[in-house]
């Protein structure tokens, strides 16, 4: 549509200047014109810039297909906003949450309905989770494989509005459950990164409230705790939680989910204390995870009808 009035303002502009314009009203129809061809012309190019970055995202095994320009990183502040905009590949991207003095580059999850923004994986034990403070602050690792994508960028992401918190677990044998959280919540450094959270659904079990059996959630649950490291402990236990279990975490006394432990690539495990990747409420705590993703949503996302997972084919 642009593209054809485009070619009749230039046709309407070459008839005047043929005949010479000799009026005021064509003087100023020409000029009108021009301004109006060279604002289609912009907009032509912005359509056109567009269209080949979904080219480039729709690529098989092209490495720029994740990457979106960083003139987009002030855009966006989740990844739900990315997908919104358009981008509907699953890989690398730039955000800037508000708050954060700077872009920070993410992984975006667009399965499930899209629109996720990844803040933890664990996949084979190539990245040690076993970190100082600082660490865990700023985020470590390869945000393309293993990966904590920081504290201060949950507590940046999670202080912008509702989310959810979405954790897909596997484990040695192919088995998969999930476990997804209302209301997923972390506080700023002053307060120590506390975790809070909301309603529970999922397969795997509700590891994080301590709700699952009666009277241990006093000492089970990680609901309102404060995050630790080795070198900072925020525990309610009489000694080091992140220190005996080897990762940081929300712990408690000490937990019945960690899944910032020690990375064991058989599955089940023996320990002096069980500091392996855990989710109690499914494999226990002696069983050590193969795969654990932790992925952030905002709860009122919409998911479009052809990309919801769960719509009725008919």
């Amino acid at each position: 549509m642009r593209g054809a009035l485009l070619l009749i303002g230039l046709i309407v502009i070459t008839a005047c200047t043929q005949s010479l314009c000799a009026s005021d009203s064509c003087r100023e129809e020409v000029a009108r014109l021009r301004e109006q061809e060279k604002l289609l012309k912009g907009q032509i190019q912005k359509q056109e810039l567009l269209l080949h970055r979904l080219q480039l995202l729709n690529q098989p095994g092209n490495k720029e297909k994740t990457r979106v320009d960083q003139s987009l990183d002030t855009e966006h502040t989740d990844c739900s906003q990315i997908f919104t905009s358009g981008y509907k590949s699953s890989g690398l991207y730039r955000i800037k949450p508000n708050g954060s003095s700077s872009p920070v580059q993410v992984y975006c999850d667009m399965s499930e309905g899209g629109g996720w923004t990844v803040i933890q994986r664990r996949i084979n034990g190539t990245e040690t989770f076993n970190r100082s403070w600082a660490q865990y602050k700023d985020g470590f690792g390869d945000v393309n494989a293993e990966f904590w994508l920081g504290n201060d960028n949950l507590h940046y992401i999670t202080a912008q509005g509702n989310y959810s918190l979405r954790i897909n677990l596997e484990d040695f044998d192919g088995n998969q459950r999930y476990a997804e959280y209302k209301n997923f919540n972390v506080a700023d450094e002053k307060d120590h990164y506390r975790l809070s959270f909301g309603a529970y659904i999922g397969t795997a079990g509700d590891a994080l409230s301590g709700s699952y059996q009666t009277g241990v959630s006093g000492w089970a649950s990680h609901q309102d705790i404060k995050f630790s490291t080795y070198d900072q402990d925020n525990d309610n236990y009489k000694g080091n939680c992140a220190e005996e279990d080897t990762g940081g975490w929300w712990f408690n006394k000490c937990h019945s989910a960690h899944l910032n432990g020690r990375y064991y690539p058989s599955g089940h495990y023996s320990a002096s204390t069980d500091d392996g990747v855990v989710w109690y409420t499914w494999r226990g705590w002696w069983y050590s995870l193969k795969t654990s993703i932790m992925k952030l949503r905002p709860i009122d996302f919409k998911i479009d009808a052809i990309d919801d997972p769960n719509r009725v084919q008919h």
